[in-house]
């Protein structure tokens, strides 16, 4: 599933218009990544836990020439599936 057919799917199960299916899912993306942008967990009961999680500097080689470069510590976000999404994930 994509951005457009999460849409597609909120404006046709919900009492929502697409237009107002498209305002809801871009605030929340929004909203969380003005969270996730200010270091803070965003945690959705029973889905999963958004986290930013630094990885430090470290050496690394240029695969194609083999030279040794540093590469520089940088932030990335990590999920971690809530029990409900492990459970749902686990049935058969």
């Amino acid at each position: 599933m994509n951005k457009a057919q999460l849409i597609a799917d909120l404006a046709g199960q919900g009492k929502l218009s697409r237009r107002d299916a498209d305002h809801a899912v871009n605030t929340i993306f929004k909203l969380m990544i003005d969270e996730l942008e200010r270091g803070e967990k965003v945690q959705i009961v029973g889905f999963g836990c958004f986290e930013v999680r630094t990885r430090p500097a470290r050496r690394g080689r240029n695969p194609m020439t083999g030279e040794s470069i540093d590469i520089d510590e940088s932030r990335s976000v990590a999920f971690r599936p809530g029990k409900s999404l492990k459970e749902a994930m686990d049935r058969k």
